[in-house]
């Protein structure tokens, strides 16, 4: 059984956090730490989707896999970091980002800026914990 925690902070000085994340995590208990690479929207065809919701989920699902991989899940992230090319993906951005994480809100930074391949609309970096 696992003894970690992530526990969401908010402090009363700062605006309420809206959306799917929380002003900041403090982790106790934990004994791994997972650093996930900028993931991209890869296929495994090496295609990218041309839509933004697309590639947000691929993306996402790319995170997730890593996650797996570490016998990890959503629960466990602590800290997401989104590089979006364009401002005018916030908002599918934050919906698909709520359908993901659901319930569990991490640290978040969403940064607008050029991302490596023209052809990427975004790319996702994570820290998770487990105990």
């Amino acid at each position: 059984m696992s003894t970690f925690d992530i526990q969401q902070l908010n402090p009363a000085i700062l605006p309420e956090a809206t959306g799917n994340y929380t002003h900041g995590t403090v982790v106790t208990g934990a004994r791994r730490m997972l650093f996930v690479s900028g993931q991209v929207p890869w296929a495994e065809e090496g295609k990218v989707p041309e839509d933004f919701e697309s590639q947000c989920r691929l993306t996402w699902r790319n995170v997730l896999a890593v996650l797996a991989e570490a016998g990890m899940v959503v629960r466990n992230l602590a800290k997401v970091t989104i590089y979006l090319s364009d401002r005018k993906y916030r908002e599918a951005n934050g919906r698909i980002r709520a359908e993901i994480l659901g319930e569990h809100k991490p640290a978040l930074t969403i940064i607008i800026t050029d991302i490596y391949s023209e052809d990427w609309l975004l790319e996702i970096e994570a820290v998770a914990f487990d105990g």
